[in-house]
C-alpha cells in the first residue's frame, strides 16, 4: 500500500490526466446510454408497451460479459484501437439499468393517480412531464446510478482498446510486475466509483418527492419497530386521550 501511495504523489500529473481520460470516457458514455434508453423507456411505460422487453433488458445486459462486448465493438469495422470503441461498449453497458429503471418506475406509479390527472383534463405528455416522471424520479436515478458505477467500473478495460483511463496503470503494472502502480491504478479507480456511487445517491434523494420520503421513513420505522412500535402507539394515544380529558 505504501508503493502504491508513493506512487500517486511521485506521479500525480499522470494520476490527474487519466482520471481526466476515465471521467470523460465514463461521462459521454452515461449521457449517451440516457439519450437513448430513457426516451425509449418512458415510451414504453407510459403507453403500457414493450414490458418484456424492458424487463428483460437488465437481465441481457448482466449476461454479457463486459469484456466480450468490448471485444465484439472492436471487432466491427469503423472502430478499433480508439476511444470510440470503449464508448460504443460502455454505451451498450449503460443501456439496461437505465431502460429497465425507468419502465418500472413510471408502470410503478399508482393508476389512480394517473387516471385522476386525466380526469383533471391533463393530456398525456402532462401526465408524464408533471406526474409519472416526479414519481418514478427515484427509481429512474437509481438506475441510472447503476449504469454510472458499471460504467466508470468498466472504463478500466477500455485501455486494451487505446481508450486511455486508469486502466493505463493497471495494465503496465501488470507488464511490467510494478505492484505499486497496480495496486494504485485498482485503488483509484475503486475510488472513483465509490465516489460516483455516493454523488448519485445524494442526488436520488434529493430528487425523492417529499411525500416519497417521509412515507418511505414511516414504512421503515413500523417494520424495525415491530411490537414495540405499535406498544409505543398505544402508549401515545393513552397519552393523548389523558390530555383530552
Amino acid at each position: 500500500m505504501s508503493d502504491a501511495l508513493r506512487f500517486v504523489i511521485d506521479h500525480r500529473a499522470e494520476v490527474v490526466q487519466h482520471s481526466v481520460e476515465h471521467l470523460r470516457i465514463s461521462g459521454i458514455s452515461l449521457l449517451l446510454a440516457l439519450a437513448v434508453a430513457l426516451p425509449v423507456a418512458l415510451w414504453l411505460a407510459h403507453t403500457g408497451r414493450g414490458g418484456f422487453l424492458a424487463i428483460n433488458a437488465s437481465n441481457v445486459g448482466r449476461a454479457l460479459p463486459s469484456l466480450a462486448i468490448i471485444a465484439l465493438v472492436f471487432s466491427l469495422p469503423g472502430f478499433g484501437l480508439s476511444q470510440n470503441t470503449a464508448i460504443f461498449a460502455l454505451v451498450l453497458l449503460g443501456i439496461p439499468p437505465v431502460l429497465t429503471n425507468a419502465y418500472v418506475g413510471v408502470r410503478g406509479v399508482d393508476r389512480d393517480v394517473v387516471e385522476a390527472a386525466r380526469g383533471m383534463g391533463m393530456r398525456g405528455t402532462e401526465i408524464l412531464r408533471g406526474v409519472e416522471l416526479p414519481l418514478a424520479a427515484p427509481v429512474i436515478m437509481a438506475g441510472v446510478r447503476t449504469a454510472a458505477v458499471q460504467i466508470v467500473a468498466t472504463a478500466t478495460l477500455g485501455t486494451l482498446v487505446g481508450a486511455g483511463g486508469l486502466g493505463v496503470f493497471i495494465v503496465d503494472g501488470i507488464a511490467s510486475s510494478d505492484t505499486g502502480r497496480l495496486i494504485a491504478g485498482a485503488g483509484l479507480v475503486a475510488l472513483l466509483a465509490i465516489v460516483i456511487d455516493v454523488g448519485f445517491g445524494v442526488l436520488e434523494r434529493a430528487m425523492t418527492p417529499a411525500g416519497l420520503a417521509v412515507g418511505r421513513g414511516s414504512e421503515h420505522a413500523r417494520r424495525r419497530g415491530g411490537r414495540r412500535g405499535r406498544g409505543d402507539q398505544v402508549l401515545a394515544d393513552q397519552a393523548r386521550r389523558s390530555g383530552a380529558a
